[in-house]
């Protein structure tokens, strides 16, 4: 993967009115936090969304603060919910040779079996939680459904995982199923019911018998 560089720039407001001034003229109030310190930033809004159409925590970007670069993860951020502006970023910084943790993305490959036949496919894990080292870092974990069929599902401990990576998630978590459609279940509920119907009329026939005999 690409390694993106951003120009930073030190922040020595902290308070709500600083950032809403910053943001006002383009600008996302940011936090950087390491091993031991952590200290504060902003970044240009518009240069960030340009390298950055899609955010993600797996991609390792390379901040210059004062002609100091820093190689950072994005650990949170906090978003407008009306206009999708970026408020506030958490950036991480790595070290070199030292274990961290992040999350990664989980892409379906191929077109499932059961899908095709009706089935509906429902990816219910989007993302896991990896350790590994910063060199290590996958840009996404992928899992193929080809061979699923309706009411199969793969789990985490079925994700292919490249050498030094370690997935943290429970190993049962269900990545995907194939689900029936909610019509076969009707019907089937629907057949199900009528020959519980069947058996009980049945049923009450055999005994108006044994009474009618019993009277005799």
């Amino acid at each position: 993967m690409e390694q993106k560089t951003l120009q930073a720039e030190n922040r020595t407001e902290f308070k709500s009115a600083a950032s809403r001034r910053l943001r006002r003229v383009g600008k996302i109030p940011a936090v950087v936090y390491g091993s031991k310190d952590s200290f504060s930033i902003t970044l240009d809004a518009h240069e960030f969304r340009k390298q950055f159409r899609i955010i993600s925590e797996s991609q390792i970007i390379r901040l210059t603060i004062d002609g100091k670069d820093h190689d950072v993860l994005i650990k949170d951020y906090q978003e407008d919910i009306i206009t999708g502006a970026l408020e506030h970023i958490d950036f991480y910084e790595v070290e070199k040779g030292r274990m961290l943790r992040t999350n990664v993305a989980v892409h379906i490959t191929g077109s499932a079996i059961g899908a095709r036949e009706g089935g509906i496919l429902e990816h219910q894990l989007h993302s896991v939680e990896v350790e590994c080292l910063p060199k290590d870092i996958p840009e996404g974990l992928s899992v193929n459904v080809e061979e699923l069929d309706i009411g199969d599902s793969l789990h985490v401990s079925d994700i292919p995982v490249p050498e030094g990576v370690k997935i943290l998630n429970s190993l049962d978590q269900v990545v995907v199923i194939v689900a029936a459609a909610r019509a076969e279940i009707v019907e089937e509920e629907e057949e199900i019911e009528g020959e519980e119907g069947e058996e009980g009329e049945e049923g009450e026939g055999e005994e108006e018998g044994k009474e009618e005999e019993s009277e005799e």
